[in-house]
């Protein structure tokens, strides 16, 4: 059983987009924007990161990057996010391009992960499966057929 003085949550993940060779447009940061008016999404921490051509890395103020999009999200900073992270993101990044760093709750989730609770039930595993490979996934197999 749950307890009810927990408050249940959708499960937590980041995203990392990274921007090469110049800054995001306002229509990415717009359909994050989306997400969380339609509550389908809970912002943690949005951070950015430029890494320049010789493997610097920088973090960037949020609301210099592309001010009229991913600047609104100024002060979404949960406390989450910590140095080592935008470390250990900057090493996923390739020289010379920009990222943003999000963290989120799924929102969406939480009805179900109540649901799930209150019936007994656990979460025992739990993976993501990125886009991209699910596309080339389709791709291939539509090219068997």
């Amino acid at each position: 059983m749950t307890d009810n003085t927990t408050e249940v949550m959708g499960p937590i993940d980041f995203v990392l987009l990274e921007f090469p060779y110049q800054e995001p447009t306002g229509e990415t940061a717009g359909a994050l924007l989306d997400l969380v008016e339609r509550d389908i999404i809970r912002l943690y921490d949005v951070a950015a990161i430029r890494k320049g051509s010789d493997g610097s890395v920088t973090a960037v103020e949020i609301a210099s990057v592309d001010p009229d999009g991913f600047g609104q999200f100024h002060g979404a900073r949960s406390g989450l996010l910590g140095s080592d992270d935008i470390d250990e993101a900057a090493e996923a990044m390739e020289p010379g391009t920009i990222a943003v760093l999000i963290v989120y709750e799924n929102r969406w989730a939480a009805p179900f992960v109540a649901a799930a609770m209150n019936a007994g039930g656990q979460l025992v595993a739990s993976a993501r499966i990125p886009a991209q490979d699910i596309i080339e996934a389709l791709d291939s197999l539509e090219t068997r057929a």
